[in-house]
């Protein structure tokens, strides 16, 4: 364990996320995501909710201030969102970054092609329909000397 870093940040994930450039994005999954046929870069956090995970993430991980840095997927037509999912992401989300943005909607497809080309997936214990979110990473401020 070390200092600072939360219990729910494996060093597979402290790596990953360190390894990531401007601009590089992270889906945290929940537990029905293909993520395997997506993507070979996959993490596991099973059991683990993706509040819990955005709790350990984000003051770790500076969002990108130039592009949308939270996406989330739309409902398929005929579907619908429980709208308690974005509302408990948000809330941890602002807890840590108090003026991020709401996430950005998109189709179930163009979301599937994002997770071919996001740095990595990381598969929650999220059961929640549609709980799906990408990170994008922004640029990390360096220390003033």
């Amino acid at each position: 364990m070390l200092k600072g870093i939360h219990p729910a940040i494996s060093p597979e994930l402290l790596k990953t996320l360190a390894e990531m450039g401007h601009g590089d994005e992270i889906i945290l999954a929940d537990a029905h995501f293909p993520g395997q046929s997506y993507n070979p870069r996959i993490l596991r956090a099973d059991g683990i909710g993706i509040p819990t995970l955005l709790n350990g993430i984000l003051p770790l991980f500076e969002l990108d201030s130039y592009a949308a840095p939270l996406v989330m997927m739309e409902a398929a037509e005929g579907d619908q969102l429980d709208p308690s999912v974005e509302e408990n992401y948000v809330s941890v989300i602002h807890a840590h970054v108090p003026d991020a943005r709401t996430p950005l909607r998109i189709d179930r497809f163009a979301f599937y092609e994002r997770a071919r080309s996001a740095f990595a997936i990381v598969m929650s214990g999220t059961t929640a329909k549609y709980g799906n979110l990408i990170l994008k990473k922004g640029v990390t401020p360096v220390p003033s000397p």
